[in-house]
C-alpha cells in the first residue's frame, strides 16, 4: 500500500495508548504487589490474571502475524493464567517485560515500510497486519479499562 504513512502513524498512536486510550504503563504504575492477586467483590479477575491474559493474547497475535507455523494456545483456557496471583516475586515483572517487548515487536511490524499492512497474510484466512495491529490495540484497551476498574475497586487507582 503506497502513501500509508498516516495510517502507520495512527496505528502506532493507538498501540501506545494514544487518544482516548490509556497506556499500559499508566495502567500498571504503582500497583502494590499485595494487590496483584486480589479480586474485588463482584469483579471477575485479579490484576495478575488480566496482565497475563493481555500478555498471552498479544504474544499470540504477534506470533500469528510473524510465523506461518505458529500454533495458538487452546481457547479459552490457554489465554489465562492458572493462578489468581503471581506465582513468585519475579513473575509480575517478567510478564510486564514480555508484554512491553511484544508490543514493541508489533510496532516494529507496523513501522516496516516493506510490510504491506493490507495484504492478506499467506497463512491466514484473510487477516492482515492492519487487522492484527487493530486487534492488539482494541484488546489491550478493553482489558486496560478492566484493570483500571479493578484498581479502583481495590482502592489502588490514582486519585482514589
Amino acid at each position: 500500500m503506497k502513501n500509508d504513512s498516516a495510517l502507520r502513524r495512527h496505528l502506532l498512536y493507538l498501540l501506545s495508548g494514544g487518544g482516548a486510550h490509556l497506556s499500559f504503563d499508566e495502567a500498571i504504575a504503582g500497583l502494590p504487589a499485595k494487590l496483584r492477586g486480589r479480586t474485588p467483590p463482584g469483579a471477575p479477575h485479579t490484576p495478575w490474571q488480566l496482565l497475563e491474559h493481555m500478555r498471552i493474547a498479544q504474544w499470540d497475535i504477534l506470533e500469528f502475524s510473524r510465523h506461518p507455523k505458529h500454533v495458538s494456545p487452546e481457547f479459552p483456557k490457554g489465554y489465562w493464567p492458572s493462578t489468581e496471583a503471581p506465582p513468585n516475586k519475579t513473575a509480575w515483572d517478567k510478564s510486564v517485560a514480555a508484554f512491553r517487548a511484544d508490543l514493541k515487536a508489533m510496532e516494529k511490524l507496523v513501522k516496516d515500510p516493506k510490510m504491506d499492512l493490507c495484504a492478506p497474510l499467506p497463512h491466514g484466512e484473510g487477516q492482515t497486519i492492519l487487522r492484527e495491529a487493530l486487534l492488539v490495540a482494541d484488546h489491550n484497551a478493553y482489558h486496560l479499562g478492566q484493570l483500571v476498574l479493578i484498581r479502583r475497586l481495590l482502592g489502588a487507582w490514582k486519585g482514589d
